[in-house]
């Protein structure tokens, strides 16, 4: 069977790709996508747009683009996916979309942005306005494996494990939460800046929310920072400064294989294949039934389920995907 596009949600700036703005609810095929769907390797979604990449690196977009998040060297939304051309010399690995910004990671490991950089969510410093057609950032000099995107900032591992943040999204609940402490620098850097607290481990993958990062470690380990308002970070803090590493007790001592963020809640897959999910979850985003948590620890952390808790169903899932508040997994064959 021929694989098929399909989209479905709130779609106020043509971001599902049908040709139109109006929501969609339930899941409708995209009858005329300019790339094949069998070449699809990965799709990816923003505050207003959606992103896909092909097996053979091209990248096509839709959706809201005022900021030029689309990278098309224009501010006018798009319904249908259209191709990046600005990319063509370029093999794309990895998108990530953030609230008004997009984050390109290409074959080589070069980073390219575009969008909005109001908050300098673009690693850009020298661009004030917003910017239509994908730019490298020059600052990251060294070989990136993996990318992702916050509201408001963006993250990247590189090959030597390292991880650098950019965007000031989180500063302001930061200094919130300091309390006249200074911050570190990479909470309010406009470009690359490493982030302290990780020396001495090696990350391969980063995942982001709203307001919170994650990085998982080649050993397995989950480091987060950022906010806890929802429980997301395992811990009683309200703010994480510092990445924290989370106890390998809560995942019964099973080393982590894959995680995914969406806005205030996180998904992780250990590598035996067991799923277990924690933060916000008042709308169901964590797949369990209300009132997992005893009602004494809920209340010591507000309105948060602090505590990894495996989801049976998915054990074994092939695919995951977080959206803002909610989730898709592929299960069996």
């Amino acid at each position: 069977m021929e694989p098929q596009l399909f989209a479905w949600g709130a779609n106020s700036y043509g971001q599902l790709g049908l040709g139109h703005k109006e929501d969609v609810l339930v899941p409708q095929a995209l009858k005329d996508v300019s790339c094949k769907c069998r070449d699809i390797t990965s799709i990816a979604g923003g505050g207003g747009h959606s992103a896909v990449t092909t097996g053979t690196g091209q990248l096509f977009v839709c959706g809201g683009n005022k900021d030029g998040q689309l990278g098309l060297n224009h501010t006018e939304d798009v319904l249908h996916f259209t191709l990046c051309t600005a990319l063509s010399g370029f093999c794309v690995k990895q998108v990530a979309c953030g609230w008004d910004f997009t984050i390109i990671l290409v074959g080589s490991g070069l980073v390219l942005s575009c969008g909005s950089n109001s908050f300098g969510q673009l690693g850009l410093p020298q661009i004030s306005g917003p910017c239509l057609i994908p730019q490298k950032i020059e600052s990251l000099k060294e070989k990136v494996v993996s990318v992702a995107a916050g509201l408001r900032h963006a993250l990247a591992a590189t090959d030597r494990g390292v991880v650098l943040q950019w965007g000031t999204g989180m500063a302001s609940r930061a200094r919130r939460a300091s309390q006249g402490k200074a911050l570190p620098l990479f909470l309010t850097a406009k470009e690359p800046c490493e982030v302290a607290g990780l020396e001495g481990v090696k990350v391969k993958t980063v995942a982001a929310g709203s307001y919170h990062s994650v990085s998982l470690t080649d050993e397995g380990h989950l480091y987060v920072w950022g906010s806890n308002k929802h429980g997301q970070l395992v811990s009683r803090d309200i703010f994480l400064a510092e990445p924290k590493k989370i106890d390998t007790q809560c995942f019964s001592h099973e080393k982590i294989g894959a995680v995914w963020s969406g806005w205030t809640h996180l998904v992780a897959q250990t590598e035996a294949g067991t799923v277990l999910t924690w933060g916000r979850e008042d709308l169901g985003q964590l797949g369990r039934r209300a009132g997992h948590q005893s009602p004494e620890s809920a209340q010591a952390l507000g309105l948060c389920c602090n505590t990894p808790a495996s989801v049976p169903c998915l054990n074994g899932a092939s695919q995951i995907a977080c959206g803002s508040e909610h989730n898709l997994a592929i299960v069996g064959k």
